[in-house]
């Protein structure tokens, strides 16, 4: 397992950061998800790989900083 850091920009309620959490456990139920919407940031600990995560993210419809 490691642990990422997104900048995740759109996230504006608190529906916005359930979206977000579901988007990553769907491709991995076990990930640990901690989001700070001030910061706009997503810490992500998973086994799954930054693209696929990253890519689970923007599929919800939400900007993800390269």
């Amino acid at each position: 397992m490691s642990t990422q850091q997104f900048q995740v920009q759109g996230m504006t309620c608190g529906h916005c950061e359930k979206a977000v959490q579901a988007a990553i456990r769907s491709i991995d139920p076990q990930a640990q998800v901690r989001i700070d919407r001030q910061q706009n940031l997503v810490e992500v600990t998973t086994e799954k790989d930054r693209e696929s995560v990253a890519a689970a993210i923007r599929e919800e419809g939400y900007t993800v900083a390269a």
